[in-house]
């Protein structure tokens, strides 16, 4: 076995990878829009190069953080996370745009609480888990105080709304406690109770009703409903093998709607082509192989759980992106971590990543 005490190297390339590719993809789906919207083509870089840069200060802060603190500190990180869920709906405090409060302004500065409540989520099971290691196959003690909990922060973010941010942690609980060693059979009768909860949550939201529908039969309304997911389709479908160029997408041009945040994949297989999508996704399926390597490899209990839940959190969120792009799942309202546009998501993923590779110190691997 390797000795232990070096830092994932592997790990941080890749991710780094992902990070340069997203500035660059940035620029390249903003430019245009930044300059009819702002006056200025490179707002969205310049903001997103800003983010990348705290992110990357705060993932080395987190590399040398001893991550036996947040284990000592879980219920206040969770606590926090549930406070700031609870500010995004009070009126006059939690910023409102697009239809959904899920946002904070401090000055100038806005972030969406959510984002760091699925990283404050995963450090809280991951030791409430732990805690109920001996008795983690009962209901009532172990089973059931998770999904409670786990409830709590998944049922304010519904209510901001965010459907597609709720349903992806409730995934991510499930995910956890199969991990964890709790009874398939609770898991799938939490599943199967969950079930009409989610049909009840898309009939009765008449937008969500209308996604559902444009992802089984897109074509029925090509100019409404499912007007983004065809662009996307026209997009990743006109880039062939080898693309059309960095910078010379179409879609872009005031076709595809969020084609710089949601939809960055879509220009991706558009201006890179077959070749540069798989190779985004096989950085990202290097990403989960190291980060699961990580989590199987740490004898800590607490650690693995931790380094285990934010490749989760990571990989599984790259997945249903993906998936949305390509049309495999209904639109979900999920960035592409470190490469979609976005402050808030690319510093949790930082600060995400820079736990995981402290923890590859005290992995053992070969």
């Amino acid at each position: 076995m390797r000795s232990k005490g070096r830092f994932d190297f592997i790990l941080l390339i890749v991710a780094l990878i992902l990070v340069g590719i997203g500035i660059v993809m940035v620029y390249s789906t903003s430019a245009i829009i930044a300059g009819d919207r702002f006056g200025d083509p490179y707002y969205f870089l310049k903001r997103q190069a800003l983010y990348a840069g705290a992110g990357f200060i705060l993932m080395i802060m987190m590399m040398f953080f001893p991550y036996g603190i947040l284990k000592r500190f879980a219920y206040p990180i969770f606590v926090l996370s549930v406070l700031f869920l609870i500010a995004v709906l009070i009126p006059g405090i939690g910023h409102r745009a697009g239809g959904s409060m899920r946002w904070l302004k401090i000055s100038t500065f806005t972030f969406q609480p959510s984002e760091f409540a699925k990283l404050g989520l995963i450090i809280f099971l991951a030791y409430f888990l732990t805690k109920k290691e001996e008795k983690i196959r009962s209901f009532s003690f172990s089973f059931l105080p998770t999904l409670l909990l786990s409830g709590l922060v998944i049922g304010l973010v519904l209510k901001e709304p965010d459907f597609g941010a709720a349903l992806f942690l409730t995934i991510m609980v499930f995910l956890l406690l199969f991990i964890s060693g709790a009874r398939v059979i609770y898991i799938a009768g939490a599943f199967l109770l969950a079930a009409p909860v989610v049909y009840a949550l898309l009939m009765n939201a008449e937008y969500r009703y209308k996604r559902l529908i444009g992802f089984i039969r897109p074509w029925d309304d090509p100019t409404g409903t499912s007007f983004q997911i065809i662009q996307s389709f026209l997009s990743f479908g006109s880039g062939g093998l080898f693309g059309l160029g960095l910078g010379e997408g179409r879609q872009k041009l005031f076709f595809l709607p969020a084609p710089h945040t949601d939809f960055i994949f879509s220009i991706i297989g558009e201006e890179l082509g077959l070749v540069g999508a798989m190779g985004v996704v096989v950085l990202f399926f290097i990403l989960a192989f190291r980060g699961i390597q990580i989590g199987i490899s740490i004898q800590d209990r607490f650690g693995s759980y931790l380094a285990l839940g934010i490749t989760l959190m990571i990989s599984l969120q790259a997945i249903i992106n993906m998936g949305v792009v390509l049309g495999l799942l209904p639109t979900k309202g999920l960035t592409l971590p470190f490469v979609s546009y976005g402050g808030t998501s690319l510093i949790a993923n930082f600060i995400g990543l820079g736990i995981l590779l402290h923890l590859s110190t005290h992995a053992e691997r070969r």
